[in-house]
């Protein structure tokens, strides 16, 4: 199924964001591509993969130290079943196809999960060094954390220097103290409630430019279809993107 060039014109618009149409709908095309076709068995489990510790109240992560058990995603989709390894080898094939075409430090896919207090956001899939797997969505945290902030509103941000943006009096989690620049946006459904965010970065100052942008915006787009089908993910109203 074709995704309507209304859909990719409506999340630019809507995110503010000044991209070539044709150069979205391109990556658009290949990503959806890569999304239908069929996939080998992995060869890794995608289930389980390390995370640096947290500090004792949760808040960052200790970067060069890894938790002794690495983080378990069958618990969320109600063990591991072949659908959950289907979406999982998917999502995977679409972090590496997008990370081919843009060749960021750090890409990720998050979802939304739970409920009330313990509504967050849950890492999927990913390239780059461990990160933390899940970032709660509550205001005190989105107050220093950018996906936790997207995942939210609903509304994209774009750091060309963090340094920059720190100074600002912009909120941000450092995990990785090289990063210098990223994009976190929103992947959102027709209503424009948020289902979860992809978050790249880079340590390189202004890397994201016009042309990375547009592969990063697809996929987000892109993602909303395998994202709605997930079964935990119910969403109530004051869920949708802005409120």
């Amino acid at each position: 199924m074709m995704i309507p060039v209304s859909h990719l014109t409506d999340y630019l618009r809507e995110q503010g964001l000044k991209l070539d149409l044709a150069d979205v709908q391109v990556a658009a095309l290949t990503l959806k591509a890569v999304l239908d076709a069929d996939k080998p068995d992995p060869s890794a489990n995608l289930f389980r993969y390390p995370v640096p510790r947290l500090s004792d109240d949760g808040a960052c992560s200790l970067v060069d130290e890894l938790a002794p058990e690495p983080f378990d995603l069958a618990p969320l989709f109600g063990g591991e079943t072949l659908e959950a390894r289907t979406l999982l080898a998917s999502l995977n094939a679409l972090v590496h196809s997008t990370q081919h075409q843009i060749g960021a430090d750090w890409l990720g896919i998050y979802v939304r999960a739970g409920e009330g207090e313990a509504k967050r956001l849950v890492k999927l899939a990913y390239q780059g060094l461990p990160s933390r797997a899940e970032f709660p969505l509550t205001e005190a945290f989105a107050e220093g954390s950018n996906n936790s902030r997207v995942g939210l509103t609903g509304w994209g941000v774009l750091i060309d220097d963090v340094a920059v943006w720190r100074a600002e009096g912009g909120g941000y989690y450092e995990c990785d103290p090289k990063v210098r620049s990223e994009v976190c946006l929103p992947v959102v459904d027709a209503a424009g409630r948020v289902l979860g965010i992809i978050d790249a970065e880079s340590a390189t100052p202004a890397f994201f430019t016009p042309e990375k942008q547009a592969w990063l915006t697809a996929l987000a787009v892109v993602l909303a279809h395998p994202f709605g089908t997930l079964p935990w993910l119910t969403l109530d109203d004051e869920d949708e993107a802005g409120v």
